[in-house]
């Protein structure tokens, strides 16, 4: 089979976590290829994500790269025997490479921290809001659908089975941006205050009286797996998107969320009761939104 020109980010990472390990072995690419009874150019394409590697033969890379038994190992084993297989994929046909990577993602992952700017999150979204967000730069009525179909779908993974914890920090600009109008909208802060419920869910509001800071106009995802090695960082801007699986920008971007949720207003608990929102929370500030539209 020929080497794939569109490797999934799974597949990139694998093959990046097995150079990084390579290369801290010391061994060159023509020393791992003869443990695979192949030359350097299929090594690279594997740490490239262009080629599969089978579990035994991943085996013999990382024994002799010296990864120890223990949570790396065992990833790193388990991403080799995933083949990307899930719901995503009746949606090849409208989705690019990106989002299909976005929603494998969300899948495998223990724990998501997001921060948005400017939008309801995805995950978050009710589907009259995701169209319209949808809609302002899909003129085709037909995709429209169908993207929103999808964006739908991934927020299955929040009410079914072992969720992720989620943690999302919202800029105030996303909650006061009437998209589609004030029912839209209404229904949409009603859906935060709704899933902020869930035991796994935790929603913070940055707002506008806390001023400036370095991150607040960032959007981006943090996305943690069983091992910390193999965190990713799913970042946008207005002409494109990226993963991001390298060691001091995922500690960056940590510490970028860290600052945000100090900075942003308490927690979202609808469970608490109202004399408990004297001073200003998420809640309160969401609340106050809600009911000026």
């Amino acid at each position: 089979m020929p080497p794939r020109s569109e490797p999934s980010e799974r597949q990139r990472r694998l093959g990046a976590e097995l150079r990084k390990l390579r290369n801290r072995a010391g061994l060159s690419g023509d020393r791992a290829g003869a443990l695979l009874d192949a030359d350097r150019t299929r090594i690279s394409n594997i740490e490239a994500g262009r080629v599969d590697v089978s579990r035994n033969r991943l085996y013999m890379l990382l024994r002799e790269y010296g990864c120890p038994p223990g949570p790396l190992f065992d990833a790193l084993m388990e991403m080799a025997q995933e083949r990307g297989k899930g719901w995503w994929d009746e949606y090849r046909d409208v989705m690019g490479r990106n989002a299909l990577d976005l929603a494998e993602l969300e899948s495998r992952s223990r724990v998501v921290r997001i921060h948005e700017p400017l939008f309801i999150p995805g995950m978050l979204q009710t589907a009259d809001y995701a169209r319209e967000v949808i809609a302002a730069t899909e003129p085709d009525p037909e995709r429209v659908e169908r993207y929103a179909q999808f964006r739908l779908a991934r927020q299955q993974i929040l009410t079914g089975g072992s969720p992720p914890a989620y943690h999302a920090v919202i800029y105030e600009a996303a909650l006061r941006v009437e998209v589609g109008g004030t029912r839209i909208m209404r229904k949409q802060l009603l859906r935060l205050m709704e899933i902020a419920r869930l035991p796994h869910v935790t929603l913070q509001v940055f707002p506008f009286a806390r001023g400036a800071y370095a991150g607040f106009a960032r959007p981006f995802i943090l996305f943690e797996g069983s091992v910390p090695e193999l965190g990713t960082v799913y970042r946008e801007n207005p002409m494109s998107a990226a993963f991001v699986g390298v060691g001091e920008q995922l500690d960056d971007y940590a510490k970028m969320f860290e600052r945000l949720t100090e900075l942003a207003l308490a927690p979202v608990d609808p469970q608490a009761a109202p004399e408990s929102h004297e001073g200003r929370d998420s809640l309160s500030l969401i609340q106050h939104i809600m009911y000026n539209l």
